[in-house]
């Protein structure tokens, strides 16, 4: 679990963040959505300790993250698995070279424990004996799944994903979403999401918290969002074709009942 506390943010004297409280929930995908400069960015660098907040606290699992001196947090950043919007994948690596580099930095396991550790994460996403292939060889939802098996090859507890459907296709996005949702469920890790990709709110959105010019403005699930009367959100989510078919769906369901 990750608990954030009235974060507030500015960057040479405009406010980015106005005081945001959430808590991210263990075994969950939580998705942190919002327009272009809402603040969605800068908050994950704030909770990743890219960024250093202005005032407010970022607990991990009961810890403060500010409070924190250099080894305490990295230890933390051993815990935290990053997917980047773009895989951000070193092209002169192989497969297996990438998904190791972590491995590489933070551990202190053997070549074959490695290779055993890098196979399990292939396999785990379904890219079994893909190791000496090259990120050039790789279609862009391999490379997302290359880039899900690096996040995770050290067992994070919690873990980041910035636009992961980002340049995909639609049913790409869908196998996607799909593996970042059971991975979240088998290894109870404390996912965060962010995202603008409305099929990715509706299919994982286990809790949800929509950010409008640095200011959280709703909070709740991918169940309950469909009836928000929150005027900013709506106006946000039901931009998408997806999400208005949805609501009148979901309403014709309800009146049946």
């Amino acid at each position: 679990m990750i608990e954030i506390k009235n974060i507030v943010k500015s960057f040479e004297g405009k406010q980015i963040l106005g005081g945001i409280s959430a808590v991210m929930e263990s075994g969950k995908c939580n998705l942190i959505i919002g327009a272009s400069g809402s603040g969605k960015t800068v908050l994950t660098k704030c909770m990743v300790g890219l960024f250093q907040p202005d005032s407010g606290d970022i607990i991990y699992s009961g810890q403060d993250m500010r409070a924190m001196d250099d080894d305490q947090r990295k230890q933390l950043r051993t815990k935290i698995g990053m997917l980047f919007q773009g895989s951000a994948l070193f092209d002169s690596m192989t497969v297996e070279q990438n998904i190791s580099f972590p491995l590489d930095m933070f551990s202190k396991q053997s070549s074959a424990e490695k290779k055993k550790r890098v196979n399990e994460v292939l396999e785990r996403v379904n890219l079994k004996d893909a190791n000496k292939k090259y990120p050039s060889e790789l279609s862009g939802g391999m490379k997302k799944r290359v880039g899900i098996a690096r996040a995770i090859v050290l067992n994070p507890q919690y873990l980041f994903c910035d636009e992961p459907n980002s340049g995909l296709d639609p049913q790409t996005s869908l196998l996607i979403d799909k593996l970042i949702k059971e991975i979240t469920t088998e290894f109870n890790i404390t996912t965060i999401v962010v995202t603008h990709d409305m099929n990715s709110v509706m299919e994982i959105g286990d809790h949800i918290v929509y950010l409008h010019q640095g200011l959280k403005q709703w909070e709740g699930n991918n169940k309950e969002i469909i009836y928000s009367d929150n005027q900013l959100l709506n106006k946000f989510i039901f931009a998408s074709e997806f999400l208005q078919d949805a609501k009148e769906m979901r309403m014709m369901e309800d009146k049946k009942k």
